[in-house]
């Protein structure tokens, strides 16, 4: 049996070693070794040494940077772990949308045996092997360590910057965010974004520009689909699916998928206002597509968060030319209050989520809206995007 090791103590590497059942987890949080309830071995990242492992697994987040990663001498995902794995393999990626995507994919073909999972609810470990189908949402960091496993359908929407920290560059995150194509074979598929058309592929590449070239490429009358701004192309991305596995089109199955919470969710106060959480807008991309679905308005949008090393100045170019005042949060407002100053967007530096929901609350017209629309993570002031979200919901419920 190879000796498995795991770096990091967190769901995909508990999911992992149930399966691997003498794997020893390898964590930076982890002071002096324990086991845990499940009788595993936790160990301090210090006590990981080379020589006693065969095979090193690393949680999707740890960077490449992490003195665990630079050890390794057999490093591989946890997708290339179960690369011999028998259910046919969707991958979704992209930098906005795969969570949407694969949702939606999953609605239309759970009928015909798919599970979902991936970065995205369940880990890789606990699907089911007999499946039909594993439709898989699918991280930059996750393709970055993937050598071996290949998608038979791979499905990549727009990218733009995003984790620039943790890859070091734009060009080394859509570097990954391409490396399935080069392990693809002839008879897999790929939808890609046009602006990577040229790319060196043995599978049939299938490129589009935007939603409507979607449309005409799978034969999808958009007039029949409920779903509007960035959510058409998630839905026309699982259509399209359908189309190429079981060539059909299923408008009635598509229109009754039910959107997640926190992506452009709309909520009324007491005094009749618009508001919209869009907490889980945690780039530039997702804050642009909220944005020009409200551009008509007058805007008041509460900003900031941890943006990952990002350049916000296409942000503000866009700010620039709308109707907007914005309310600086979280451990980048310094850096957005001095680019709103620059750019001469009205701004105002807040202490916290509450206290933006607090100046909105005395600005807000009825024909306004406020979005909350972060274009960054959540994770300097909050536990994940979702309870920054629900928070801002609670706190408009209670406006009186």
């Amino acid at each position: 049996m190879q000796r498995v090791s795991l770096f990091g103590y967190g769901k995909t590497t508990k999911a992992i070693a149930k399966v691997a059942k003498d794997a020893i987890f390898y964590d930076d949080k982890c002071s002096k070794p324990f086991r845990d309830e499940k009788g595993f071995m936790v160990k301090p990242s210090s006590d990981f040494n080379p020589k006693y492992s065969q095979v090193e697994i690393p949680s999707p987040g740890i960077p490449p940077s992490n003195p665990l990663i630079l050890k390794a001498n057999n490093l591989i995902s946890e997708y290339d772990y179960f690369a011999d794995s028998k259910p046919l393999k969707i991958w979704i990626s992209g930098t906005n949308g795969k969570t949407t995507t694969t949702q939606m994919m999953q609605h239309l073909l759970e009928s015909k045996g798919s599970e979902a999972g991936g970065n995205i609810g369940t880990p890789l470990a606990q699907l089911n092997p007999d499946a039909k189908m594993w439709i898989l949402e699918t991280s930059s960091f996750t393709m970055h360590y993937t050598n071996i496993a290949a998608p038979n359908i791979y499905v990549l929407l727009p990218l733009s910057p995003d984790h620039l920290s943790w890859h070091g560059s734009m060009q080394e995150y859509i570097d990954a965010k391409l490396k399935p194509l080069a392990t693809m074979c002839e008879g897999e598929v790929a939808i890609v974004p046009d602006a990577y058309k040229d790319i060196k592929t043995d599978a049939h590449l299938i490129t589009y520009k935007d939603e409507r070239s979607l449309a005409v490429c799978f034969g999808i009358d958009v007039s029949k689909v409920n779903f509007k701004g960035a959510f058409l192309a998630d839905a026309l991305l699982a259509m399209a699916v359908d189309k190429i596995l079981f060539d059909k089109v299923d408008y009635d199955k598509i229109n009754s998928f039910v959107l997640d919470p926190h992506r452009q969710e709309e909520l009324r106060d007491a005094k009749n206002r618009l508001w919209v959480n869009d907490t889980k807008a945690t780039n530039i991309d997702a804050t642009l597509a909220a944005l020009k679905r409200y551009k008509d308005s007058s805007i008041h949008l509460i900003l900031g968060g941890d943006d990952k090393g990002v350049d916000l100045n296409e942000l503000f170019e866009y700010l620039k030319n709308i109707d907007v005042s914005i309310y600086n949060i979280g451990s980048n407002k310094e850096k957005l209050s001095k680019l709103a100053k620059e750019y001469n967007v009205s701004s105002i530096m807040c202490l916290n989520l509450a206290d933006a929901i607090f100046q909105i609350d005395k600005n807000l017209q009825k024909n306004e809206v406020a979005l909350l629309s972060p274009a960054a993570a959540s994770l300097d002031e909050f536990s994940s995007y979702a309870q920054r979200g629900d928070e801002f919901k609670e706190a408009v419920r209670n406006i009186s």
